[in-house]
């Protein structure tokens, strides 16, 4: 709906298309309106349409699963809220990604950094304690840069048109390496660290490819042909790395468009589908959602934020991460090893019948259920265009989400309530990129909030 409708003007609608003369004239005479403010046009607000998307609410929230453990640790207070616009940026356009990190300084010290991307191309380098830019440049991609991450003391960035570039956080123009393995948007990079000389690198991108690079221990390090590669039916969403609790080895969490699973690849020569998650165990709906973004507690990896993308809010699901078994085999390699009755007097009947699978489905999806310790809406609004982002606080007791209506919300992980609502960005514009952390400050860490958006501000948020 455009424009306020008044109570009174619903009223005198739902009299006047109920044939209640009398009445109408009646109200109309004593509220002061006009004779024609009953007259009703398709689309304008009714009090049939009002009690039926109240309905449709007290449905949708049922639905909602709220934490019951309010005795636990709840938002830890005080958060980030007050902002402080950067105003040293040399140009005006959209953020689309921001992120802070250290930067290494000549004498061996090192610094804070926020490294911001723009529509035009540009990256910036500012000091995130003093709001000085450092450095800016147009780099060297040749289309906007939609995310980039700190990969061993050198940034990695990634483009829209599928390149990944390999450069030095206080040079960025000094490339080291370049790929192209992908033909469209790479929407997000992450990277591995263990104990081992390598790392690993993987790559998203909407030519429904996730490329995952091996480094080796180089210095610098370079960029070598891609170690794997999963192609996927539909364009990748958001990927994490975590490591199985068996053998500690890397896993490779991927969620797409169009579906409500999270699925779970082995990072090998060959990937393998271990398996997957449902977000939505219950649900006889073809799609309900797309995890859109997952991100993983800094406190408890195997806890995850997703949120999807719900219409016409965001809903946040803070959700336990099930792991399959490292060699399990898939219920298609299973089917195709069950023998099968030969007859009625048969002592070795099929393992698997129709009621035992069904029953089988049925534990599944109970386990699936009670992984997603919250199911909350966020009240931030989206369109199927929008890209929702999360971002968890430093110590796991909150996420923030973004929204398009200029506001940055804060969630309590333990209830799923909306404790905190930042208003700095135009009212009405997309909030596009999000990143929360704590940086050493004075010999204490500090907590911030960084966020940018679709009305060209980049914004820090400090206690």
């Amino acid at each position: 709906m455009s424009q306020q409708v008044s109570p009174a003007a619903i009223v005198a609608r739902y009299l006047k298309a109920n044939n209640y003369d009398l009445t109408f004239n009646a109200f109309i005479e004593e509220a002061g309106l006009s004779p024609d403010v009953g007259n009703a046009e398709g689309g304008d607000l009714t009090l049939e349409t009002l009690l039926e998307e109240k309905n449709k609410f007290d449905i949708a929230l049922r639905f909602e699963k709220l934490g019951v453990d309010d005795d636990k640790r709840g938002w830890t207070r005080p958060a980030p809220s007050t902002a402080d616009v950067v105003t040293t940026l040399p140009s005006t356009s959209n953020i689309l990604y921001a992120c802070a990190t250290q930067l290494a300084d000549n004498n061996g010290s090192t610094h804070p950094v926020l490294l911001a991307s723009t529509a035009d191309r540009n990256l910036h380098v500012l000091n995130l304690h003093t709001r000085k830019l450092e450095q800016s440049t147009s780099c060297s991609h040749d289309s906007p840069i939609l995310s980039h991450t700190e990969f061993k003391g050198h940034l990695l960035t990634s483009s829209m048109s599928g390149q990944l570039h390999l450069s030095k956080i206080g040079d960025v123009t000094s490339q080291l390496d370049k790929r192209r393995d992908h033909n469209k948007y790479i929407i997000k990079t992450i990277v591995y660290h263990d104990d081992s000389s390598d790392s690993l690198v993987a790559t998203a991108g909407w030519d429904g490819k996730v490329v995952i690079y091996k480094s080796s221990p180089s210095i610098p390090p370079r960029l070598d042909e891609p170690f794997a590669t999963i192609s996927l039916p539909t364009k990748p969403e958001s990927i994490v790395f975590l490591q199985h609790p068996d053998n500690q080895n890397p896993v490779l969490l991927i969620s797409r468009t169009d579906s409500t699973f999270i699925h779970y690849y082995s990072v090998e020569a060959q990937p393998r589908l271990l398996g997957k998650q449902n977000l939505a165990p219950h649900s006889n709906a073809w799609i309900a959602f797309t995890p859109s973004s997952i991100e993983p507690c800094p406190t408890d990896p195997t806890l995850l934020a997703v949120g999807t993308s719900s219409l016409p809010h965001m809903k946040l699901m803070i959700v336990r991460a099930l792991f399959p078994h490292w060699n399990e085999v898939q219920p298609a390699e299973i089917e195709t090893q069950v023998p099968l009755r030969t007859s009625l007097l048969d002592e070795n009947p099929a393992a698997l019948t129709q009621a035992s699978q069904a029953r089988a489905a049925l534990a599944v999806a109970e386990r699936e259920a009670a992984a997603i310790q919250i199911h909350c809406s966020t009240l931030a609004p989206q369109t199927a265009y929008s890209t929702p982002a999360v971002a968890w606080r430093p110590d796991g007791s909150g996420v923030w989400v973004n929204g398009d209506d200029g506001v940055v919300r804060g969630i309590e992980t333990v209830s799923g309530k909306i404790v905190a609502t930042l208003q700095g960005h135009e009212p009405g514009s997309k909030v596009r990129c999000l990143w929360a952390g704590s940086i050493e400050d004075a010999g204490h860490r500090k907590e911030y909030l960084v966020s940018g958006g679709f009305d060209q501000k980049l914004i820090i948020w400090t206690i």
